[in-house]
């Protein structure tokens, strides 16, 4: 299958999607069956950074006066130069468990970002569940950056997004790898001053999956799989409860 040909202007000029070659080539690597969950990590990581460093280009700069060491033929000397310092109080969310491999690039390229988890997770015919969530009481960021891999049908996103506006943070800039064109409009539409940097866009199947995708992005970083219905018996509390219970 094809992947999905979509430009910046479909979507408004808030949303980046790129072009870059190199981009392309990792996404390939993603989407691949035969990647293993280490390189999966790696890719993600790479792929993270460099979506992250055009994200990151709306941020602001005051200046900073320093001093830079110069090399002189009587040994070595200082000299006063202006330089440029981040203005922005940056804060990283990424969204568990998928965007949690996201957030070691996001630290390199802004080591002072606060980093605070969102957990979500779904429910069939209804909407996303919080069940985590480390946001501080008073918000402390100008600009928060939502970290995960795949935009789908939407409503995870939009759930966070909702959360970060009611915490009260001014600027929000979504990366994420892979996006669906349906998922992405919906956003687009309720959250027209929300920023998106993305490497692809994809389409979603009837029963909510990108397509082509790079399948379960949390699995495929961790080594997990969808357990069986014999395991599912086993996981149940119920069934765990009984065993114990013949065990004694």
């Amino acid at each position: 299958m094809t992947e999905v040909t979509a430009k910046d202007s479909d979507f408004g000029d808030k949303v980046h999607i790129s072009s870059h070659p190199v981009i392309s080539h990792k996404i390939t690597t993603l989407r691949s069956s035969t990647t293993r969950c280490g390189t999966f990590r790696a890719v993600l990581r790479e792929l993270t950074y460099h979506l992250g460093y055009e994200a990151t280009s709306r941020l602001s700069t005051k200046p900073v006066q320093i001093s830079v060491p110069v090399k002189t033929h009587d040994g070595e000397t200082h000299v006063d130069h202006t330089g440029q310092k981040l203005v922005e109080r940056v804060a990283l969310i990424p969204i568990l468990r998928s965007g949690q491999g996201m957030v070691e690039a996001m630290t390199e390229l802004l080591p002072n970002a606060a980093v605070h988890h969102i957990g979500m997770y779904k429910v069939a015919g209804a909407n996303p569940v919080q069940y985590y969530n480390k946001l501080p009481r008073q918000c402390d960021a100008d600009v928060a950056f939502i970290l995960d891999p795949s935009i789908i049908t939407s409503q995870t996103t939009m759930s966070v997004i909702q959360i970060l506006k009611k915490w009260g943070v001014k600027e929000i800039h979504v990366i994420s790898v892979l996006a669906s064109r349906t998922g992405l409009q919906a956003i687009v539409e309720k959250y027209p001053d929300v920023y998106f940097s993305l490497g692809a866009i994809d389409e979603v199947t009837e029963t909510g999956e990108l397509l082509p995708g790079m399948g379960d992005a949390g699995d495929r970083q961790f080594g997990t799989v969808a357990a069986d219905e014999d395991e599912e018996e086993l996981m149940h509390p119920s069934r765990r409860k009984r065993t114990l219970s013949e065990a004694l």
